[in-house]
C-alpha cells in the first residue's frame, strides 16, 4: 500500500514559479515510477510528467517541456514537480501517483494523492 500527499500548490502570477511536492509514505516507495498529472474544470485528466523509480529516467507532455522538472528523492519518500513560467493555462488540481514506468515509456500510475490545487493569474 502507497499513500500519497500533495502540498505546494496555491496561487502564483503567470510568469511565476511553484514547486509541488508529494510525500509518499507505505512500503517500497523507492521501487514505484512516479507521476503527475492535472485536470482543469471542464477538462480531461492529462499527463504531466513521471520519473522512474531510480530518477534516471522522466518524461514530460509536450506543453510543460522546458518549464517543469519532475525529480525525486527516495531518501526523503518525496517526488517535486518545479513548475516554471506558468500561464493561467496550467491552473488545474495537480494529482501525484505512483506506478509503473514500461521500457516502452508508458506510465501506469496505480496509485493517487487527493490532489493540490494551482492557480495562475494573468
Amino acid at each position: 500500500q502507497v499513500q500519497l500527499v500533495e502540498s505546494g500548490g496555491g496561487l502564483v502570477q503567470a510568469g511565476g514559479s511553484l514547486r509541488l511536492s508529494c510525500a509518499a509514505s507505505g512500503r517500497t516507495f523507492s521501487s514505484y515510477a512516479m507521476g503527475w498529472f492535472r485536470q482543469a474544470p471542464g477538462k480531461e485528466r492529462e499527463f504531466v510528467a513521471a520519473i522512474s523509480w531510480s530518477g534516471g529516467v522522466t518524461y514530460a507532455t509536450d506543453s510543460v517541456k522546458g518549464r517543469f522538472t519532475i525529480s525525486r528523492d527516495n531518501a526523503k519518500n518525496t517526488v517535486y514537480l518545479q513548475m516554471n513560467s506558468l500561464t493561467p493555462e496550467d491552473t488545474a488540481e495537480y494529482f501525484c501517483t505512483a506506478g509503473i514506468m514500461h521500457y516502452t515509456g508508458t506510465y501506469r500510475p496505480d496509485y493517487w494523492g487527493q490532489g493540490t490545487q494551482v492557480t495562475v493569474s494573468s
